[in-house]
């Protein structure tokens, strides 16, 4: 067999897997699998279970608590004798949780129209799932693996991977490339770098009054609240592309209660990995503080994303991808996302990670998500040309 032969083997069968690809898309994005959802989100994970087993690929379950299972799926490479490098794994990386409430998808099926494909999760990241299953599946049939593949589906990157990530970070520190299979931009790009995010809840302790007939003893907790909320909300940087929102607020008792606690949640969005420490501390000392007196408060991190930062080696990986892909006649570009996704914690262990290489799609976590069928072949293709270039990118 010819240096070219797997190449074009891999590359003409996924050419032919457009329905097959659809076909498991379809019952993928018809599973219940939000991310509170652990049943939903293991039985995407059988799902894939199931394709991996036809096709003769071994699954490791990692089972978790609260979240859905990981799941490690593995195609060795062909160097038995391989050395160094060519030993470490070659991730192909997926969640397979959504954002969407339970039934989201009997209320929304999955539909095709004019080459458009919708359903909740078809492009966040259900594609991405599908489009790694047939690479992997394409490298097990024809073999051309210059290293160890590892297909690993995650359950809960969309709450900030609190279960997931301990697995990731682990693959990560023993592999020699990322790629994470996130959907590919609108106009086609991939994201070489991305915001790191700290989502977090603040709660707030006040005391109970009647607001008519006893007023001044009361200690109001979402008058607390909204000075925070001032204050929290101040911190926002755009030229360093720091912003803080508190997206959701609850609170009080009654409307003639003085409100006795009240809580708010945070978004911290940030670039530079220092900033985060920075920002945080800023935070810490106002919800310490106490403007209303007598009120107390606490604060706790609930989900944390790491930036994705282009390395040397990542910005190698960018430049073979886009190589790789403009034989599948894709004009690839990079772009930066202020999204979030698991691509941050495999960068920040030293993996040289590209993201966003799924097929293409766009209006995440909307009613209007979609995916252009049309990129899952080609996207395919590209992935399979560049897990088979890396040893010619000297990665």
């Amino acid at each position: 067999m010819t240096a070219d032969a797997p190449d074009s083997a891999i590359t003409a069968w996924l050419a032919t897997q457009q329905e097959a690809m659809l076909k498991v898309l379809e019952e993928m994005v018809n599973t219940d699998g939000g991310s509170y959802d652990k049943p939903g989100v293991d039985a995407v994970g059988a799902i894939v279970q199931r394709f991996m087993a036809e096709h003769g690929i071994p699954v490791e379950v990692v089972q978790r608590e609260k979240y859905g299972d990981c799941l490690k799926a593995r195609v060795e490479g062909d160097n038995a004798l391989a050395s160094g490098n060519q030993q470490q794994h070659i991730v192909l990386m997926g969640h397979r949780d959504t954002v969407f409430p339970k039934g989201e998808p009997t209320r929304r099926p999955f539909t095709v129209k004019d080459g458009i494909a919708y359903g909740p999760g078809v492009a966040d990241m259900k594609a991405g799932l599908v489009m790694n299953m047939f690479v992997l599946a394409a490298f097990k049939k024809f073999g051309g693996a210059p290293g160890p593949l590892l297909g690993l589906f995650t359950g809960d990157e969309e709450i900030g991977s609190p279960e997931g990530r301990e697995v990731i970070e682990a693959a990560a520190r023993e592999a020699r490339v990322v790629f994470n299979s996130e959907p590919g931009r609108p106009n086609g790009g991939v994201v070489t770098g991305r915001k790191g995010g700290v989502f977090s809840i603040f709660e707030i302790e006040g005391k109970a009054a009647h607001s008519g007939g006893n007023f001044e003893a009361g200690i109001s907790a979402i008058e607390e609240l909204a000075r925070k909320i001032q204050a929290i909300h101040a911190l926002t940087d755009l030229q360093r592309g720091i912003t803080l929102n508190v997206g959701l607020v609850s609170g009080g008792q009654s409307v003639n209660t003085v409100a006795p606690w009240a809580q708010g949640q945070i978004d911290l969005r940030y670039v530079e990995p220092a900033d985060r420490d920075e920002v945080m501390t800023k935070i810490e000392a106002i919800i310490a503080k106490s403007f209303v007196p007598g009120t107390k408060a606490k604060l706790t991190i609930r989900g944390e994303f790491l930036p994705l930062t282009q390395s040397p080696a990542a910005a190698k990986l960018f430049e073979m991808y886009r190589g790789a892909a403009s034989e599948s006649g894709l004009a690839i570009t990079g772009e930066f996302s202020g999204g979030c996704a698991d691509s941050g914690f495999t960068a920040a262990v030293g993996a040289p990670t590209i993201c966003a290489v799924g097929p293409v799609g766009g209006k995440a976590h909307s009613p209007e998500e979609y995916l252009e069928v049309a990129s899952l072949v080609p996207r395919a293709q590209a992935a399979a040309r560049a897990i088979l270039r890396l040893e010619q990118a000297g990665l």
